[in-house]
């Protein structure tokens, strides 16, 4: 028994796949000593330079507008898996067009980590912010020693100066080792609510020792197959003290996209209202129409069902698409998922159709369960949805900065309009805006161009007004 014993000790140590096993780990413990993230748990770093808003193309399936980072702060605690990321932006080109914040001036942006919990931060006030949660999750993990540590946890691969390895449910990532043992370049998949399985890559280059620890100068990454961030590094402080606690009204929030209220907006017409994002159901003869599906399937599932019990005996059949930023998108694979018919303009109509038939591997979602196939229908100027009782007229909203693709829904009986992002109603006791939005006067603008009698908007963001308060906000009284 004793020599049988042995025997199989000898097999287990001299074979392949233990051999492989031990050679991973001692790659690993090579780099992480080179680097010297063996005896560094957080680090602060700051610096400056370009940054690219994900899913904000002014053109579906063109590169993310460009802001400028005026400054950037990051820090990370690897033992808590938490991250803060503080910067002040402001927008790179003289005309801007596409998505993301600010519109004019400057902004300071401060979104925060810790665990499986995200928010934002303005003054002293979190608000939870699942959606970037895959996102930080991935910076986190893709940073220069923290896709170390995470290589280390997940029993990573080696081959030749690549480390390959899978956080479950999270990531897919490789990691290009030069011949100083440091971190060269991460490429990664992770999961969109819109694309899926998406690619991200970034670069590190210039590194220098701060006390023993290796840090990079200069940060590239891109995401989708776009550039997201060029960023040069100033300091960088290794193990200085990071305590990033999930604030009580975040971790009390569970799910907010969850939460929908629900407002009769005239008979048969419900604005369905949640954390910052709203869509609206409008029913017909045989069917129901939704406007906006988005966020991802956190949201757009309670939305279904909320439509379904105000409307239990009609099918859903289409649901139209304001303009194809991935914050009023990501719910289209759940309402593809229930067989719904996708209506988009017809310039953002074969991106959303790639990223309908996307797969979704590494965190399957409702419509990679459902086995369904995802259709999309296209309009230019105008479609006009009608069952001999209600109409529903589709309208291009033409020359607007912030989407070429951008579609309003106006239903003349009722002399509703709905939109997106043209006009965003601030709350009633909010001091009027400093500056005038050029999207909102081409809003204003294309009502007029198009003769559409509005009594009120039900913006897709905000709350119900009346056509006055868009021309007051414009300065036409």
């Amino acid at each position: 028994m004793r020599e049988t014993l042995a025997l199989i000790a000898a097999i287990l140590v001299f074979s392949p796949v233990a051999s492989a096993a031990q050679d991973a780990r001692a790659t690993l413990a090579d780099v992480a000593k080179a680097m010297g993230a063996t005896t560094m748990n957080s680090i602060q770093y700051t610096g400056s330079g370009v940054s690219f808003s994900v899913g904000q193309s002014a053109t579906a399936g063109m590169a993310w507008p460009r802001f400028n980072v005026k400054s950037y702060a990051r820090s990370i605690n690897y033992e808590t898996g938490s991250l803060r990321q503080e910067q002040v932006v402001s927008r790179a080109d003289a005309q801007p067009r596409g998505g993301g914040l600010p519109t004019t001036g400057e902004a300071r942006q401060n979104v925060q980590l810790s665990g499986e919990y995200a928010w934002t931060l303005m003054g002293d006030a979190p608000a939870p912010a699942p959606r970037f949660l895959a996102d930080l999750q991935l910076q986190l993990w893709t940073s220069p020693h923290g896709v170390i540590k995470a290589a280390m946890a997940n029993n990573a691969t080696v081959q030749g100066r690549t480390i390959a390895f899978t956080v479950p449910g999270k990531l897919r990532v490789k990691a290009t080792i030069d011949r100083a043992n440091l971190v060269e370049k991460v490429e990664a998949v992770y999961a969109n609510a819109v694309l899926g399985d998406t690619p991200f890559e970034v670069s590190y280059a210039d590194y220098r020792d701060f006390g023993g620890v290796k840090f990079p100068m200069r940060i590239r990454q891109s995401a989708g197959g776009f550039p997201s961030l060029d960023l040069t590094v100033g300091e960088v402080r290794p193990n200085a003290p990071v305590d990033i606690a999930v604030p009580d009204p975040v971790r009390q929030a569970g799910n907010p996209y969850a939460k929908v209220t629900t407002q009769q907006a005239a008979e048969g017409v419900w604005y369905l209202t949640g954390m910052s994002h709203h869509s609206v159901a409008i029913e017909m003869k045989d069917y129901l129409i939704v406007v906006e599906a988005p966020m991802n399937d956190q949201r757009a599932l309670p939305v279904i069902a909320e439509i379904r019990k105000l409307v239990p005996n009609k099918p859903i059949r289409y649901v139209i698409v304001s303009h194809h930023h991935f914050d009023h998108t990501g719910g289209l694979r759940a309402f593809a998922g229930e067989g719904v018919t996708v209506i988009a303009h017809e310039s953002g109509r074969a991106l959303l159709e790639r990223a309908l038939a996307a797969p979704a591997t590494l965190s399957p979602d409702h419509l990679a369960k459902s086995g369904k196939k995802g259709v999309v229908e296209g309009v230019r100027d105008k479609r006009v949805l009608t069952d001999g009782t209600r109409t529903v007229e589709i309208h291009h909203i033409a020359g607007n900065l912030h989407a070429d693709d951008l579609l309003m829904v106006y239903l003349p009986k009722e002399r509703l309009l709905i939109q997106a992002d043209a006009y965003t109603p601030p709350p009633p006791t909010a001091p009027a805006m400093a500056m005038v939005n050029p999207n909102s006067v081409n809003l204003a603008d294309n009502i007029a161009k198009l003769n559409l009698a509005v009594d009120r908007l039900l913006p897709l963001h905000g709350r119900i007004v009346p056509l006055a308060d868009l021309h007051k906000a414009i300065g036409r009284n």
